[in-house]
């Protein structure tokens, strides 16, 4: 059975920062693709980044570029979004997915977890 939960969400103001991981089990983690996605209220699930199964490449939604990095430790089985800079456009709940093959940036994965709040307050 896979599972992917995430954790690190919670509630910071404006400029902060917050590092979310995701810790995967019942796969073989470093055949996988990992992504992070957000969805605010009203809105669809959008890819915000994405990391090849080495960890060799990273891709980032335009939204996020420079401020969010995506990173992996395949010994541990863990995904991380280290996120900073921080803006109240920001808050949604954050889900990370994994798959074995396709662009890490299309939306179509094969499981994902459960998610976490981020709230940032302005």
């Amino acid at each position: 059975q896979v599972q992917l939960i995430e954790s690190g969400g919670g509630l910071v103001q404006a400029g902060g920062s917050l590092r979310l991981s995701c810790e995967a089990s019942g796969l073989t983690f470093s055949y996988y693709t990992m992504g992070w996605f957000r969805q605010a209220p009203g809105n669809e699930r959008d890819f915000v980044a994405g990391i090849t199964k080495s960890g060799g490449s990273g891709y980032y939604a335009d939204s996020v570029k420079g401020r969010f990095t995506i990173s992996r430790d395949n010994a541990k089985n863990t995904v991380y979004l280290q996120m900073n800079s921080l803006k109240p456009e920001d808050t949604a709940v954050y889900y990370c997915a994994a798959k074995v093959v396709g662009n890490p940036m299309a939306p179509r994965y094969d499981y994902w977890g459960q998610g976490t709040q981020v709230t940032v307050s302005s």
